[in-house]
């Protein structure tokens, strides 16, 4: 049965986005500003955007979802992600956004083709390629979610329900660009937060306690502990917790790095994005943790947050607390599908197909791309049986594996070469499908085997191929000097 209330709120809330999305369609003027937002974002719109496109509709599906059916021995995931967060922030998010900067590029791909300089177009063109292959993947997953909410909220066909969800975030990212994506976002941000913390806190008392918790885990003999009463193999922990090496390599948060007004503003927006990360991924914790006794039977353990909401919740209150779900889901395939737009744009009309393309002729198609990359990733997602951890572990992996070690060797290796850089790409994404194909991914997450294969082949080349180009080795070092400085750009 739909609740007429909860309706209400989401169509005010949708009504609220297209607002933001006409508004900022009317400031975006030229394709830095479609973009990358003008290369002007402030500490709070850059923090909350990058964390909100980063945690997804997993944070409040897919990893309490994992917590329900695991216990404790899940939250190595969290504690992976956190260090992950951390480390980006400190080291990569600095040196990024000055050498993008410099540059001037404005994805991914022609920051590696601009960083080493490459001749051939192949480092550009490999990169782009893989971006739009996982995150239309990536893409996909955002659009389950939101299958299953809207399924579960207003009992409409799942199939129905993913279309809905995905015409609302296709216009206002195609009206807007990366400021409408990057201001929504920070509302999205803001709203996932208050619906983490209170929600598990209402629910802690609901189920009556931790004895309530411990007596239906141990029931379900379900550790709470993050090393289990049965030995966790360090391997387990290794696999969960390598989660975080995906960060370095994951094209739609470093682009919030790369559109920060200056380095200066990064400390402040580094303290907030930790902050928010810490207390989200704790709360997403504990709302598996208490899912497991007030939830003994769920047949889908992905939607406990969700049932939790209703349960708790009057339909006008539960109504805003469910559009954090829509916020979580939503926050990251506006950016998924911008950073798509871009590598298509970019990478491929722009630098490719029409190199005399006007601003205006640029902004036109990358607003063509998203709609084509929303198509494909429609398709994909009308599957039912697809799981939102299931499809953003891979494409979270493909990117860490892929790009990760390519970007830290960028930003922090002097005699990196666009060969060595290349061959390494090539081999961590191979290595990653292959262990993935031949169902090794149950063993050890895929991301590890294929981010190990991606820096030994970049440091063996390393041996025998060294920069010797005067300009990249100068360039190298003014980024490092302006880091250094706290220097504005």
């Amino acid at each position: 049965m739909i609740q007429i209330q909860t309706l209400v709120t989401f169509i005010i809330y949708f009504i609220f986005l297209m607002g933001i999305g006409i508004y900022f369609y009317k400031k975006t003027t030229n394709i830095e500003d479609y973009l990358l937002g003008g290369r002007g974002m402030g500490s709070w719109v850059t923090a909350l955007s990058a964390q909100a496109s980063d945690m997804s509709g997993w944070l409040l599906m897919g990893l309490p979802g994992a917590v329900y059916l695991g216990g404790g021995k899940e939250s190595w995931i969290a504690i992976g992600l956190f260090i992950g967060t951390v480390l980006n922030w400190k080291f990569v998010a600095p040196r990024l956004r000055v050498y993008t900067g410099n540059t001037n590029s404005m994805t991914l791909a022609s920051f590696f083709e601009d960083r080493f300089q490459d001749p051939t177009g192949l480092l550009r063109v490999i990169t782009a390629i893989i971006t739009l292959i996982f995150f239309t993947i990536y893409s996909s997953s955002g659009l389950v979610a939101a299958g299953k909410l809207f399924e579960a909220m207003f009992s409409i066909n799942y199939s129905v329900a993913v279309i809905v969800g995905a015409i609302v975030i296709v216009l206002y990212t195609f009206l807007g660009g990366f400021l409408a994506v990057c201001w929504t976002d920070l509302f999205q941000g803001i709203l996932m937060f208050l619906a983490i913390t209170i929600v598990p806190i209402l629910a802690y008392n609901n189920v009556g306690g931790i004895d309530s918790i411990r007596e239906a885990m141990i029931s379900k003999n379900i550790s709470m502990g993050l090393i289990p009463e049965v030995n966790l193999p360090l391997l387990a922990i290794i696999s969960t917790m390598a989660w975080g090496l995906g960060y370095f390599g994951q094209p739609h948060i470093l682009a919030r790095f790369m559109s920060i007004k200056s380095i200066k503003k990064l400390p402040e927006a580094m303290t907030i994005a930790i902050v928010w990360v810490l207390i989200s991924l704790g709360g997403a914790v504990v709302v598996g943790l208490i899912s497991i006794p007030m939830f003994p039977n769920i047949a889908d353990s992905e939607r406990v947050f969700i049932e939790m909401i209703t349960q708790i919740f009057n339909p006008w209150v539960g109504g805003i607390l469910l559009a954090a779900i829509l916020s979580a889901i939503m926050s990251t395939i506006d950016s998924q599908l911008l950073v798509s737009s871009s590598t298509l744009t970019e990478d491929f009309y722009d630098k490719v197909i029409k190199k005399d393309a006007s601003e205006e002729e640029l902004m036109h198609v990358g607003r063509i791309c998203v709609l084509l990359i929303s198509v494909v990733a429609l398709f994909l997602a009308l599957n039912p049986n697809n799981t939102v951890l299931g499809l953003v572990s891979y494409a979270w992996g493909g990117f860490g594996a892929a790009f990760g070690p390519v970007v830290l060797f960028a930003l922090f290796s002097k005699k990196t070469t666009w060969k060595s850089a290349l061959a390494g790409m090539i081999v961590g994404t191979i290595g990653l499908v292959i262990w993935k194909q031949v169902g090794l991914g149950s063993i050890m997450y895929e991301i590890v085997p294929g981010f190990i294969a991606n820096v030994l082949t970049i440091s063996i080349i390393n041996i025998f191929i060294v920069e010797e180009n005067d300009q990249i080795l100068d360039e190298f070092d003014q980024v490092v000097e302006i880091v250094q400085n706290g220097d504005l750009l």
